[in-house]
């Protein structure tokens, strides 16, 4: 019972630990989408959203997936106790990441007219396009430290990274913006990615990982099968990211930049702000499951643990948002953002679903089952952009949320039955009624914000909030004894 509750207990505590980091860099975000949205405004914004996006795709077409796969390899002969061989593995990264860094800032550089034509329909951005390969270079390099202290369960020093890294880059940029409004948006980006380096390399450093000499040939040699799973990883990575690029230029031609910059700040609420159990649960939890990846037994545990502490950590955050959607909107960007209001209440509506999905999906790149991955990345990114552009197309903003919500359920429903087919995984019975109460709370939520009279609206919505918070902490109680948990806490603090 001791070895059960430690067990939820420490997917708990990893999650607490970067969900604490999420929620300081999800102020630090605030506040810097808060100047932003008062500087620039909604075009500004829709502008850095392409050169970002741009940005992304080219580093997820050039960085062959290595961030991901070398968090696997360097879990696996972690785990196995193997120094001699996690440090070799770790030269091989290096050596590598050198090589897609270097390639992949030219590559910018070479088609930065074209680009510029692609997402602005002008040959205006070119120079902006040569210098933000800068920040490819050094993201390509942030990205590969940050990897070596997934891999080797540095979680603290990975925290701290992340977390000065996005502190000092806000301190710099702010005023930047402040003074030279659109002009700052590309020395912004070369920044954030300088900052995030210099703590990302520190914190690496501080490791003290021992070195093991190694040509370019050996590393291609001996990390084929890290590239090749990399580059499956890549492969769909590159396909999410030129789905979402074709999608903000499908608004931006049909809608105009304002309305990029308003799909981009919902997006962002949705897949950062309220995504924040997502990105907390994946720098542990990946590397957790790709140490077990060969058995079975022990990764239904694990996922059952992870998928059961999500939905019960996200469900109070969907329907306290849906309360006060307009009221964090405004607080997030401005009034100028409030159309966004029913895009983000739709789409939140879909993260209990992929609480779920994005538990189930780890499995497979856990497993290094490459050729499904690719196969389930393709298929269902073609249903995200054909989704999105139809609701776009017939619901505007609000039928791009519909789309995600939408979409999230047959994500969830895919999974499920590719998983139990191929790797014979499944839920325990017990998880359902737990996850279909979720999901009626969250549903609940949402309609009762079409009431009109706000007494009565805002007094009921404050009946499903604090029977959010009592399910969810009764359930996670149970399966943990989070009294005395806090007690141990605090005896160790005093």
């Amino acid at each position: 019972m001791s070895k059960h509750k430690d067990s939820y207990r420490n997917v708990l505590k990893a999650t607490s630990l970067f969900g604490g980091v999420q929620i300081v860099n999800i102020l630090i975000a605030i506040v810097r989408s808060k100047f932003i949205a008062l500087f620039i405004g909604p075009t500004g914004m829709g502008i850095a959203s392409l050169l970002n996006s741009t940005l992304g795709l080219i580093n997820g077409v050039t960085n062959l997936g290595l961030d991901s796969s070398a968090v696997r390899d360097i879990s696996l002969s972690h785990e196995n106790k193997s120094q001699e061989e996690t440090t070799r593995t770790i030269s091989i990264l290096k050596r590598l990441v050198w090589f897609t860094a270097s390639f992949g800032a030219l590559l910018m550089i070479a088609l930065s007219p074209f680009l510029s034509e692609f997402a602005f329909e002008n040959k205006d951005f070119t120079l902006a396009f040569v210098w933000i390969a800068i920040a490819l270079f050094f993201k390509q390099l942030t990205n590969s430290k940050l990897s070596i202290l997934q891999g080797l369960r540095k979680l603290k020093d990975l925290a701290k990274a992340n977390l000065f890294g996005n502190i000092f880059g806000l301190i710099i940029t702010v005023p930047l913006y402040y003074y030279y409004r659109i002009d700052a948006i590309v020395p912004a980006i070369i920044i954030a990615s300088l900052m995030s380096f210099a703590f990302t390399f520190y914190y690496t450093q501080k490791a003290e990982i021992a070195k093991s000499p190694i040509t370019t040939a050996e590393a291609f040699s001996e990390g084929k099968e890290m590239i090749q799973l990399g580059v499956t990883l890549s492969v769909s990575s590159l396909i999410s990211l030129l789905v979402a690029y074709i999608i903000q230029i499908y608004i931006s031609q049909k809608g105009g930049v304002d309305e990029v910059g308003l799909y981009n700040a919902g997006f962002v609420i949705l897949n950062t702000y309220v995504g924040i159990i997502f990105t907390a649960m994946a720098t542990d939890y990946f590397p957790r499951l790709s140490a077990i990846s060969e058995e079975v037994i022990k990764i239904r545990k694990v996922v059952f643990e992870q998928a059961f502490i999500a939905v019960l950590l996200i469900t109070p955050i969907i329907v306290v948002f849906l309360m006060f959607a307009q009221f964090i909107i405004v607080l997030l960007y401005s009034e100028a953002f409030t159309p966004i209001v029913k895009m983000v209440s739709w789409g939140i509506l879909g993260m209990v679903f992929k609480a779920v999905s994005f538990s189930m999906g780890y499995v497979i790149i856990a497993k290094g089952d490459s050729k499904l991955f690719v196969k389930t990345a393709i298929g269902f990114n073609t249903i995200l952009l054909a989704s999105n552009v139809v609701g776009y197309s017939y619901g505007g903003l609000e039928g791009l949320g519909i789309s995600f919500f939408l979409y999230y359920i047959l994500h969830f429903i895919a999974l499920r039955v590719i998983t139990k087919m191929r790797y014979n995984f499944y839920f325990d019975r017990g998880f359902y009624p737990i996850f279909v109460f979720c999901i009626v709370l969250s549903l609940v939520a949402f309609l009762l914000t079409y009431i009109e009279a706000s007494f009565l609206k805002y007094g009921l919505m404050t009946l499903v909030v604090v029977l959010s918070f009592v399910f969810s902490y009764y359930q996670l109680d149970k399966k943990m004894d989070i009294k005395e948990l806090f007690s141990k806490i605090l005896r160790k603090k005093k």
